[in-house]
């Protein structure tokens, strides 16, 4: 598995806090290399997520203060792998999942050390515990303590029950729509796309992507399925947020 070593995660050349007069904000658009360390880095943390056993919001909460903290400074600045680390801390207090920031250590220590035991309470575990308290304080600063997160999930659910109404009921148990919109809508949350688009959007873009994959026709009328379900989103609103997720499926392939 590609990563640092889980020591790196309080690398001296990055620092915590950054050096008076370094510039935080990078320029608009995002190098191949500095989207590939988010894709995996994001990776990361949806597979902390699941072996802490957290629900899928406070993991999707966890991917977008990590891309909101990024989106503020440059990658350079920080390491990624111990902003995700206190992303993960952060966003159990926000979704009233609290997580123990021993087992977010020790699931990450796992995660870059297959096989091996648990992490001493020494000095070195401390300091990597402050590290991760400080790197809180730190995002929640930078996100100027805004930290309630509207999802596509709740708009997700809603429109699969009324699309669901408009199918065949043999051929909806047929076809896994609603296991594909559910997938689809995790791998948004691997890259940036998950605060560039609105939530509504991401919702009707993954589950237009999954009835399309499976040739599944909608009942024709004055206005498209989309259009009654979502008043204010456009073709070229589901065409943007699908052109970004394929960019996305795109990337998985060269971070293999």
């Amino acid at each position: 598995m590609e990563g640092p070593s889980f020591s790196l995660a309080v690398r001296r050349d990055r620092p915590l806090w950054p050096a008076a007069g370094r510039r935080e904000s990078g320029g608009d658009a995002e190098t191949d290399r500095d989207m590939k360390t988010h894709f995996r880095v994001c990776r990361f943390i949806m597979e902390t997520g699941v072996k802490l056993r957290m629900r899928s919001v406070p993991v999707a909460t966890a991917c977008v203060l990590y891309h909101r903290f990024f989106e503020r400074v440059r990658l350079q600045a920080y390491e990624p792998y111990l902003v995700a680390m206190s992303c993960v801390y952060l966003a159990g207090k926000v979704e009233e999942q609290h997580t123990r920031t021993r087992d977010i250590i020790n699931v990450s220590h796992r995660y870059f050390n297959s096989g091996s035991a648990p992490l001493e309470c020494d000095k070195e575990f401390w300091d990597l515990r402050d590290s991760v308290v400080q790197c809180e304080l730190l995002i929640l600063r930078q996100l100027n303590f805004h930290v309630s997160i509207e999802h596509p999930h709740k708009y997700l659910l809603h429109y699969l029950m009324s699309v669901k109404s408009l199918v065949n009921r043999h051929a909806w148990s047929r076809t896994p729509i609603a296991e594909t919109s559910w997938a689809l809508l995790r791998d948004c949350y691997h890259g940036a796309m998950c605060i560039r688009h609105t939530p509504q959007h991401i919702a009707i873009a993954t589950l237009h992507l999954a009835l399309d994959s499976y040739g599944v026709e909608l009942p024709v009328g004055e206005k498209e399925w989309w259009q009654v379900l979502c008043v204010d989103v456009t073709k070229a609103d589901i065409d943007a947020v699908i052109s970004d997720l394929l960019q996305l499926y795109d990337m998985e392939a060269k971070c293999i």
